[in-house]
């Protein structure tokens, strides 16, 4: 596992690279270096130079460092999320929480609601929404006997579906054409709009969601076994679920409120890093968010090229990428996803 983890670390650090310095805008690799340097040491630059330096330090350098965030994310939710609910299928989706995001998000692209907080109102409008939407969920899948798997599936399904519709409602409504692509735009994924403002509270959340879930990593192993099993441990299924959750919601609200609903990262990484390091979640735990930093990041970088200077939504990439793999994975799968 240590090779493995220090592999990724590496190619993250390649990759980061690669999406600092490539672009629709042509910077060569010489100024790249030359660039990065003057601004981690803070040394000067010549007036020709500003505009690749701002090119580099105040768009493409949070948006590569906010996508691997996000990526490591959404990996490491996605293990906990398939722990929490004992099935191969789920991700960090599964509990409605980002359809619930794209009402609040959609409120402000399509009816400039929040319009008082400013550069923030995107943002904060989703995260608030994405509580909202956790509360109900919450609130409907609860019953005497704790959150169970079952419930937690249908009434995020449910609710997803639910959310969806509203905001479907809210495209066909809107008046402004630009408006509704915005809005499409964020409900399949973009980190167009990174800055350096939303890095620092997306990394703290997610950091502070992936070293409580490395701690509670024997206990997720439990629970995967079954609750019977888990209380036999001394694990608290209903309780660790009830943890899971709030956690899981936390740290996917916040990534979703800076990037839009991004699909399959949750859903194939925890896979394909199972089928490398084994089932333990220690492991998986230890390289998961690793490997879906990566992959987002080189999905926004295929992004921003593949059509340059016009740009696609990220969740398309990791569409096209995640489909066949997940079908072939399922092919080769066995039981973990419903096979003999």
């Amino acid at each position: 596992m240590v090779p493995l983890a220090l592999g990724l670390g590496l190619l993250l650090l390649v990759s980061l690279l690669c999406g600092v310095g490539l672009g629709a805008a042509g910077i060569g690799w010489g100024d790249v270096f030359r660039l990065l340097g003057a601004g981690l040491t803070g040394g000067t630059i010549d007036a020709r130079d500003v505009s690749a330096y701002t090119i580099l330090w105040e768009i493409r350098l949070p948006r590569v460092v906010l996508g691997a965030v996000v990526g490591a994310g959404l990996a490491a939710v996605g293990v906990a999320v398939q722990a929490m609910v004992r099935n191969a299928l789920a991700d960090p989706f599964v509990l409605g929480i980002s359809s619930g995001a794209a009402v609040g998000a959609n409120a402000v692209i399509l009816l400039g609601a929040f319009a008082g907080l400013g550069v923030w109102a995107l943002s904060l409008s989703a995260f608030g929404s994405a509580l909202a939407a956790t509360a109900l969920v919450y609130a409907v899948a609860r019953s005497p006997h704790g959150l169970t798997p079952l419930r937690l599936i249908l009434t995020g399904t449910a609710l997803a579906y639910g959310f969806e519709a509203v905001t479907t409602v809210m495209v066909f409504g809107a008046a402004r054409g630009e408006a509704a692509r915005s809005a499409m735009m964020w409900l399949l994924g973009s980190l167009g709009g990174a800055t350096w403002a939303q890095v620092p509270v997306a990394a703290v959340t997610v950091a502070a969601g992936w070293a409580w879930l490395r701690r509670r990593a024997e206990a997720l192993n439990a629970l995967a076994m079954g609750d019977e099993t888990a209380a036999t441990l001394g694990v608290q299924p209903a309780r660790l679920r009830r943890e899971l959750f709030l956690v899981t919601a936390a740290v996917t609200g916040t990534v979703v409120a800076v990037s839009g609903a991004i699909g399959f990262v949750g859903l194939m990484v925890p896979h394909v890093v199972r089928m490398l390091v084994g089932a333990d979640h220690r492991r998986v735990l230890a390289v998961a968010p690793l490997a879906g930093a990566v992959l987002l990041v080189w999905a926004d970088l295929f992004s921003r090229l593949l059509l340059a200077p016009a740009e696609l939504p990220v969740g398309v990439i990791t569409a096209v990428v995640g489909v066949p793999a997940f079908l072939l994975l399922m092919r080769r799968g066995g039981d973990a996803f419903g096979g003999r």
